[in-house]
């Protein structure tokens, strides 16, 4: 059988921020509908090298590709039209409105192009799509549909939050510390619905620590100080001598 392909590529790409290295010769691929993550201490870069990937940042060296194709300088809602979606450490829901409003939101923003979206936006209470519905299903978000998005707790927005992203039609969805604030009840649910939509999308997930993903992921790429030290799977990584030197800061 072959390989998956590569779907999306940091090509030896470096940010600096000054004097502050903050990404240093990264190369990191990310392979068709596997479930990568991404881990390391605060600062390490994690966060930058996102933001490469998204387009919010344009590195100072280096390429990114995306299906072969060079996106380096390509916008985030460029990117996102080709079908590259992320969500933030901190939730991006609209919550003055109904959490079945904050679906249709995000599937017109991209199905509808920008000189009819207001006329689709005026139409959120009389058009439902197949779509939608089956998010709220794959998700469990019916039993909460109606209610006001600022009333639900956070893992209930978290989840909704990633819905909002894959109802784009999104292939590679990168998820910002998708665990950040939430219990362990609530993050046990967030994971649930990743195990749930594993293999359909491309999944990375950056987090700080290994123990919240290790039964998720596929494979995991090591930050520390800007650079990625280790990659593969995670019984690998967590024998690699220099993950447990400079990552666990296990004296040998």
């Amino acid at each position: 059988m072959d390989a998956p392909r590569v779907i999306l590529k940091a090509d030896a790409v470096t940010k600096k921020f000054g004097e502050l290295v903050a990404v240093k010769n990264v190369t990191f691929e990310i392979r068709e509908k596997e479930i990568v993550g991404l881990i390391g201490s605060n600062g390490a870069g994690k966060t930058t090298l996102f933001n490469i990937l998204t387009g919010n940042l344009i590195p100072d060296e280096g390429k990114v590709y995306y299906k072969a194709k060079d996106i380096t300088r390509l916008k985030p809602e460029q990117r996102v039209k080709l079908g590259i979606s992320r969500t933030f450490q901190l939730t991006s829901t609209f919550d003055e409105l109904k959490v079945i409003d904050n679906l249709k939101m995000a599937y017109y923003k991209i199905h509808c192009p920008s000189s009819l979206l207001n006329m689709c936006l005026s139409r959120l209470d009389s058009v439902v799509s197949e779509k939608i519905e089956s998010c709220l299903d794959t998700f469990g978000l019916r039993k909460i549909a109606n209610r006001r998005t600022g009333e639900i707790s956070l893992g209930e927005k978290r989840i909704l939050e990633i819905s909002m992203a894959l109802i784009t039609d999104s292939e590679v969805l990168l998820l910002d510390e998708p665990f950040a604030g939430l219990s362990e009840a609530e993050i046990d649910e967030v994971l649930a619905v990743l195990k749930e939509h594993a293999h359909k999308q491309t999944i990375v997930i950056v987090e700080h620590k290994i123990s919240k993903i290790r039964d998720l992921v596929e494979r995991v790429g090591v930050m520390v100080e800007g650079e990625i030290i280790a990659t593969g799977r995670i019984d690998e990584v967590l024998e690699d001598p220099r993950v447990r030197r400079d990552y666990w800061r296990v004296e040998e």
